[in-house]
């Protein structure tokens, strides 16, 4: 609707209450200074017009473009999770300090439910009055009292729209199931309709804290030479059937959210843990892509369909990896056989050109009390590759399998699929010039970048201080991987072809890959009404898979800024992470923490920032602090509920 210089889409705001708004990826973002956002808020759908050229009145901004909120097509969010507090202005008046950063303004709360002061609460947002500085709205949820960690962690889960507790008919569906589950697979196993792996060896290996198994591997020597792998997958769709209360609250959840402490599950735990789990010496239902391969672990042959397991071993990744380095142990040669197949299948991932993220992880070690008692990373074995690599096999092959039955129309047209784009070239130029600075070089060719090349870099800063640093920016250069029904294959994993089916336990997608799987299998069609749905669910998962992500990283941080909150004085190694106008953001090297140095604090000189090269320049000694730079820093200040640390130069 350009032509009528009325533009859609969402509006960005500052914590000042400026809005930014796009108009095209050429053009520069419209301001929208306070007085014009038409009481928008951040991520809100509005309508703007241009409305002249913004001058500010302080003279710190340089003239630019503006625009003038004319409606509010739809709220990007209804509720907010915050701490109560008295109004300063308008004693009496109660307000929401909401968490959301990107909540410009308090809320009036008109109806506390009773909550005290000082208490973490979720409000439901009513309204904002024409003549009343702030929003108003009532509480919904008393969470608890601000600062103590189950108030946190619940807030945190609240606040991105997930929660704790199932509705009352999920939880009757859920108990049903606690009474006849075990009877429905013995049935189910009994009609002798599914291939049987049972006697086949076969073995989970997850995390040592795992509580729901949803993969397997089976493996065995064929006659002629060859192998067959089977990876089996919890049949999460054999219990949870399309519109049952289940189905529905599935669907909203759409993932499961892992917090430093918790997990909270897209599903009930009857199946999350028990039923739909692949446990030791139980026989379970599962959806299988079994693949022959030969020595060279090319496939052979591939077959697809619903079939019945019984895992000999459950494995931890450490004592699966004692196995294989002793020699000797449970399944070793079936180990040994699925390493040797698995590394295989990687060199020939790699030599397609996937970028191989090895991104590092932090993990967070609570007491009974919630309390962070060491903070360390985790380490990644070659047990931990080999079933990431046969997983990525399944996905992809599963993906091309459900795109050959779907191209030719008939009455299963649709799919889902895992994309991810190519980086946009901005942002690879953007990202080449930097480590350039660092002094590393990124060879790129009009704004494009090859795996290849990407992985070079990656292995030039493997163990250097800015590691890190240099992952993360290249992590963050990249588009981000979301499901659509269209595919245009997967940049990082150089796959053509990829989806999500092996863990329907905690993401829905993979629930409709299994679905369709069967229904191509001959069980139930899925109805053109459902693939309607498709794009609409792809956007929905895509949406809640963000906000499970911003919950977990926001966990993580929290207890980061609170183990450190013991050791202020205390000085540590640091590396410059980030250069603004308004100072330098450092990240600790032992706990992967981020902080800040505020600029007046940086040293005895007048620092500029320099944008071009990254770095903050002294007008006096021309002291240089340059992004990627080692630094010793002195901690200062711990704020637990903003999650912020502030640091000086040591």
């Amino acid at each position: 609707m350009a032509g009528s210089e009325l533009y859609e889409g969402p509006i960005a705001m500052t914590r000042k209450g400026f809005g930014f708004f796009s108009i095209g990826e050429d053009k520069e973002d419209l301001l929208i200074p306070p007085e014009s956002t038409n009481h928008a808020l951040s991520g809100d759908i509005v309508k703007v017009t241009p409305a002249g050229t913004y001058r500010d009145p302080m003279g710190k901004m340089p003239p630019r473009e503006a625009g003038t909120v004319v409606e509010i097509v739809s709220r990007a969010r209804e509720s907010f999770v915050g701490t109560l507090v008295p109004s300063e202005e308008r004693p009496g008046i109660i307000l929401l300090q909401p968490d959301y950063k990107r909540m410009h303004v308090p809320l009036e709360v008109r109806d506390a439910q009773d909550a005290p002061l000082g208490y973490k609460v979720l409000v439901e947002m009513k309204g904002w009055d024409d003549d009343i500085a702030y929003p108003w709205g009532v509480v919904t949820e008393k969470i608890g009292e601000a600062g103590v960690h189950e108030t946190e962690m619940r807030a945190l889960v609240l606040g991105q729209g997930f929660s704790s507790d199932f509705p009352p008919g999920v939880m009757s569906d859920a108990h049903d199931l606690e009474l006849n589950g075990r009877t429905q697979i013995k049935e189910e196993v009994a009609k002798g309709t599914r291939r049987d792996f049972r006697a086949i060896p076969t073995c989970t290996i997850d995390p040592f804290d795992a509580k729901d198994f949803d993969d397997a591997l089976s493996v065995r020597k064929l006659d002629d030479g060859n192998s067959e792998i089977g990876v089996h997958i919890a049949d999460v769709s054999f219990f949870v059937k399309p519109s049952t209360n289940l189905d529905k609250e599935a669907y909203a959840r759409a993932t499961s959210v892992y917090l430093v402490d918790r997990t909270v599950p897209m599903l009930p735990e009857i199946l999350s843990n028990d039923l739909c789990s692949l446990k030791q010496g139980e026989d379970r239902l599962s959806v299988s892509a079994v693949f022959t391969l030969d020595k060279d672990a090319n496939i052979v042959d591939t077959w697809f369909g619903e079939t019945v397991i019984h895992s000999a071993k459950r494995f931890v990744y450490e004592e699966a990896q004692d196995v294989l380095d002793n020699g000797e142990g449970t399944l070793h040669e079936e180990l040994a056989l699925m390493l040797d197949l698995s590394k295989k299948i990687r060199t020939r991932r790699q030599a397609k050109g996937a970028i191989e993220f090895d991104t590092v992880e932090v993990k967070v070690e609570l007491d009974q009390t919630g309390k962070p008692i060491a903070i360390r990373l985790k380490e990644r074995k070659a047990t931990n590759l080999m079933i990431e690599d046969f997983m990525l096999l399944a996905n992809e092959a599963v993906a091309k399998h459900l795109s050959d039955l779907t191209s030719n129309g008939g009455p299963h047209f649709a799919s889902l699929y895992r994309i991810h784009d190519e980086p946009d070239a901005d942002r690879i130029e953007n990202l080449a010039n930097l480590l350039r600075i660092m002094g590393y070089q990124l060879k790129t060719k009009a704004g494009k970048v090859s795996g290849a090349e990407l992985n070079k870099l990656l292995d030039a800063v493997k163990g250097k201080p800015e590691e890190y640093l240099v992952k993360t920016a290249t992590l963050r250069s990249m588009s981000k991987a979301v499901y659509a029904t269209q595919n245009i294959g997967h940049f990082g994993l150089a796959f053509d072809f990829y989806t999500h089916f092996t863990s329907p336990i905690r993401r829905y997608p993979d629930l409709i890959i299994h679905r369709l799987i069967k229904a191509h299998a001959g069980g139930d069609l899925i109805t053109p009404t459902e693939m309607q749905e498709f794009d609409k669910l792809a956007l929905h998962a895509s949406e809640r898979e963000v906000a499970a992500s911003d919950a977990e990283r926001d966990s993580v941080k929290m207890k980061q800024v609170e183990f450190l909150s013991t050791k202020i004085g205390e000085t540590f190694d640091a590396v410059i992470s980030g250069v603004t106008e308004r100072g330098l953001y450092v990240e600790e090297q032992t706990t992967h923490a981020d902080g800040m140095i505020m600029i007046r604090n940086v040293g005895d000189d007048y620092f500029e920032f320099d944008e071009k090269h990254y770095r903050l320049v002294g007008r006096r000694t021309h002291k240089a602090f340059q992004l990627g730079d080692p630094i010793r820093v002195k901690l200062m200040a711990a704020r637990i509920p903003e999650k912020e640390l502030d640091f000086v130069p040591a």
